[in-house]
């Protein structure tokens, strides 16, 4: 997994990079390892907005790419709440591609084969009243 972290408008501190990429680690285990993960941070300027700490990450994966975006008044509730939401996202992604042909076979192979029907004698010819 290859992660880029970005902060338009602002320097990051060092501790929050080193949470960002902590955090983050947590979902290697589920993504192949050349998957590319770009998380942005972000502050709202304006104090009366509550929730000023915006994270938002995009998943780029074979297939349709996976987006989260939190926010929280501080950077690392922001990034907890984000790495939560993205497991969920790829948990799913993952049953879809995974999981789902493996159940359709399934049930493809499960459906009952109903015997052949045997053949519909001609009206009026029945075996008995020929004798």
């Amino acid at each position: 997994m290859r992660l880029e972290i970005q902060a338009p408008k602002e320097t990051l501190p060092e501790p929050v990079k080193s949470y960002t990429e902590k955090r983050f680690r947590k979902l290697a285990r589920r993504l192949h390892e050349q998957t590319l993960i770009e998380v942005t941070l972000s502050k709202e300027r304006n104090p009366s907005i509550r929730d000023g700490h915006s994270a938002e990450a995009v998943v780029h994966t074979k297939g349709p790419n996976i987006v989260g975006r939190e926010s929280a008044p501080t950077f690392e509730a922001a990034i907890d709440m984000l790495v939560e939401k993205l497991e969920r996202q790829i948990e799913r992604h993952r049953d879809k591609r995974v999981h789902e042909p493996r159940r359709a076979a399934q049930r493809r192979g499960a459906e009952p084969e109903l015997p052949p029907e045997p053949p519909a004698e001609p009206p009026g010819e029945t075996g008995e009243a020929a004798a």
